[in-house]
């Protein structure tokens, strides 16, 4: 049975935004710098906050993401030691910050078509993208859990950035 007749619900409207913005693009190499731009703007992450709890698994690159829960809506912070792969993390991070972690759990990952990207992108970034947005939306619900069970600040994140770090 497919699900394709199922209505997908709207995306934000800043992920639609950057959705128009990359579909507006018909050359690969701009929709690529567009990504490495999007990079640059995307603040680092401390060598404290990379830790095992953040680390996206699945990924060829390192992908740290730390998610947290602010008058419940998701902010995200992310980093990556790859470029290309943090312009992608870029990309979700400004695309679903700020939602509800119920927003984000009805996001499916299938606006990437939309971009061109997905034909564009090789397989394992690709599947890279997919372990990105997953682990982004598993973050925003665990921030939900945790926030009905004891008011927590950080989710998924037991590392704390106030710790010194160990290197």
């Amino acid at each position: 049975m497919s699900t394709s007749s199922v209505p997908l619900p709207p995306l934000p409207p800043v992920l639609e935004k950057i959705v128009r913005r990359l579909q507006q693009t018909t050359d690969p190499k701009r929709r690529y710098e567009y990504l490495l731009w999007l990079a640059k703007r995307l603040p680092a992450l401390s060598e404290a906050q990379k830790t095992a709890e953040n680390k996206v698994p699945g990924c060829v690159s390192q992908v740290f993401i730390i998610a947290a829960l602010v008058d419940g809506k998701v902010t995200f912070q992310a980093d990556s030691d790859a470029q290309l792969t943090k312009g992608l993390v870029a990309l979700l991070v400004e695309g679903l910050n700020g939602l509800t972690p119920q927003e984000i759990a009805q996001l499916t990952p299938d606006f990437i078509k939309d971009t061109g990207l997905d034909v564009s992108l090789t397989p394992s970034r690709a599947n890279g993208f997919y372990n990105i947005f997953q682990t982004m939306q598993r973050k925003a619900i665990l921030c939900q859990l945790e926030m009905s069970m004891q008011s927590a600040d950080e989710c998924g994140d037991s590392s704390q950035s106030s710790q010194p770090n160990p290197s």
